[in-house]
């Protein structure tokens, strides 16, 4: 593999500062991170990689190193090649003190090599899901009741990754320190893989603060609009519901059926449906399911619904200029315009041939592509079984776009941001999902979402957040219920976001994205930091001391109930959000600035500061101790937040 240099980022200014010379001296160290996703997008480890990089270059400055394969369409797109300012470490003597992270088996001969060749190097590795775990989770197998009783060398045999699985778990044996990016991969890992994390390292993301609250709800409204056209072309002859009494709900990644719960989303669908028509709700939701399955081509009637929108648009403008122009000369003449006389015949015959053209004899379609092998694809398959054709009693509709979103396609032209800021609700009901980055995005740009504690997401929520479903973050219990239980809890749970007003809408975006503090590398990125640490004090003892009798307290946020939340159902009339006949429920007592406020002064500190050194090197070797540098990024943190 060959080692590609990690280029200087923006400064955290204000937040997380350049250290001082005399505080970290960086020259002393050595950081590799290595992994398969080094400028190599195959799935979420690339989105780990690429977003902490600002961070860790921020603190590690030049002695920052990045390794991964070489593809010559990645290097030229994502890479500044460059000379490396330092010469590598056979000639620097035993002056620095390297550590080596590694991502994924991918990663772990490199570490198992260093290890049995006794480099001296301090080693992290990190398991983003365990291979056995995902395969079984496909498998549909009851896999966390039976975690103890597998049979891990014949089930990794049976799905001929037995090599595989020995990398990994080699891997895992021999590194200094093993981490996982949540608590239940870290249960996973521990019958999976036979060693208990040392630590856990949730996946951050960098977090793009707003001067103002308005401007993300700004946002929303666009992107929203541009959705709306989408739907205007996709639904035209059968577009009889209100596009202002319209959600969006939306699941994407990849295409793992039961791993990212999309049979139990479905099912719940089928279930909203028959709700809102027995409660004759006026609410319709337009459900998109972005996962890529292999087509061959853009769906024909597709196509033809955005040409015959844009034919439509552009038949309304001609006749609007017409109109306009006619009303501005009988008004120039002081006269009141005959409405009966101001379109003439040609613009009646126009407009009579555009609603001709809207008519079709079929429903519109449920893909946006022709699907090989559709009679076995288990979505389509589904939405056969659950009867949701699009049919217009149906009050939730069903659009598969089984490519990822692209600003350039010539059906929904967005990339994948703008079309999550346009969404109302994203839905991740995951079965299997180490962490799950779908809802964390849809955190940080204010769209609630669903998820579940069985995801790593889900699980940290509930940890950090007193009452996620105040937030935004409705969590599905899939560890401890049925699956019929599972799929009516989010069921309820769709149901209820539908009988919100708009104005509860709004609060509880205001509410999510007050969460996306929690997701910031520049909070999370500490984990990181007491790994390597870690790593230090066990490759290196004599150098780097641990006093096991004061461990890294790594507590995070406790985001309280919000302030304008009766503490009881009893006192639930007026909480948010609530069923409301009335669009504007101007009665609520809410105040956004207030909440947000009593919010931050009632959130737990991150962690409590020790007295005593965590992880201090011997005066010989260091100026100033690690834990001085923790001291100082924490209160730095605190003064940001």
């Amino acid at each position: 593999m060959p080692l590609s240099r990690s280029l200087s980022m923006t400064s955290l200014s204000g937040v997380l500062p350049a250290w001082e010379e005399d505080e970290l001296p960086v020259e002393d160290l050595l950081l590799f991170e290595v992994a398969w996703e080094v400028t190599n997008k195959v799935g979420g480890i690339y989105t780990v990689i690429q977003s902490k990089a600002k961070i860790t270059v921020d603190e590690w400055g030049e002695n920052f190193y990045m390794m991964g394969p070489y593809f010559e369409h990645n290097f030229k797109t994502q890479v500044e090649g460059c000379d490396p300012p330092n010469p590598l470490t056979d000639n620097l003597g035993d002056k620095p003190n390297v550590i080596g992270h590694f991502h994924e088996w991918q990663a772990g001969p490199g570490l198992i090599l260093s290890r049995s060749r006794k480099i001296p190097m301090a080693t992290v590795f990190t398991t983003h899901a365990t291979l056995l775990g995902r395969y079984l989770c496909a498998g549909n197998v009851d896999f966390y009741n039976n975690l103890d009783k597998f049979d891990i060398d014949k089930e990794a045999g049976d799905r001929q990754i037995y090599h595989r699985y020995c990398l990994e778990r080699a891997a895992v044996h021999c590194a200094h320190v093993f981490t996982t990016v949540s608590q239940i991969t870290a249960v996973e890992a521990k019958h999976m893989l036979h060693r208990k994390p040392d630590v856990v390292t949730p996946n951050g993301l960098n977090v793009k603060k707003f001067s103002a609250m308005h401007e993300f709800q700004n946002l929303h409204s666009t992107s929203k609009a541009r959705i709306q056209e989408f739907v205007r072309g996709h639904f035209y002859g059968h577009l009889d519901f209100n596009l202002d009494k319209t959600l969006f709900f939306f699941i994407a990644g990849r295409y793992e059926f039961s791993n990212k719960g999309a049979d139990i989303f479905l099912e719940s669908l089928s279930r909203l449906n028959y709700l809102l028509r027995v409660h004759r709700n006026d609410m319709t939701v337009v459900v998109f399911l972005i996962m890529p399955a292999k087509t061959n081509n853009f769906n024909v009637e597709s196509l033809k619904g955005q040409a015959v929108r844009k034919q439509l648009w552009d038949t309304a403008h001609a006749v609007k200029e017409k109109f306009g122009k006619r009303l501005y000369d009988a008004l120039l003449k002081g006269q009141i315009p005959d409405m009966n006389t101001i379109l003439d015949r040609d613009d009646f015959t126009i407009m009579k041939r555009a609603i001709y053209a809207t008519q079709r004899h079929s429903l519109p379609p449920v893909t946006t592509h022709n699907v090989l092998d559709d009679s076995t694809d288990p979505i389509l398959s589904n939405v056969r079984r659950i009867g949701l054709f699009n049919s217009r009693n149906d009050r939730v509709k069903i659009i598969f776009h089984p490519e990822f979103l692209s600003s350039t396609s010539p059906l929904l032209p967005m990339d994948y941001e703008d079309f999550v800021r346009g969404c109302n609700l994203g839905v991740f009901p995951s079965y299997y999902e180490p962490w799950g980055y779908t809802p964390g995005e849809c955190s940080v740009m204010g769209i609630p979402s669903v998820t579940t504690n069985l995801s790593g997401f889900g699980c940290f929520m509930e940890e950090h957040v007193s009452d996620p479903a105040a937030y935004g973050i409705y969590i599905v219990d899939r560890r401890f219920r049925s699956p019929e239980e599972s799929c009516n809890q989010l069921t309820q749970f769709m149901f209820t976001f539908c009988q919100q007003s708009r104005r509860q809408r709004i609060i509880q975006r205001n509410r999510t994205e007050r969460l996306s503090d929690l997701l910031d590398w520049r909070y999370l990125g500490r984990f990181y930091i007491h790994a390597r640490h870690l790593a230090l004090s066990r490759a290196f003892p004599e150098k780097f001391k641990t006093d096991p009798m004061v461990p890294l307290k790594t507590e995070g946020f406790r985001y309280p109930r919000p302030y304008s939340v009766p503490p009881s159902p009893s006192a639930s009339i007026h909480s948010t959000p609530h069923h409301s006949d009335v669009e504007e429920d101007d009665d609520e007592p809410y105040d956004e600035d207030e909440e947000a406020e009593r919010d931050r002064l009632n959130i737990k500190a991150p962690f409590v500061l020790a007295a005593r050194t965590q992880c201090s090197p011997s005066p010989n070797h260091l100026k100033t101790s690690f834990f001085l540098m923790e001291v100082h990024r924490f209160k730095t943190f605190l003064k940001s937040s």
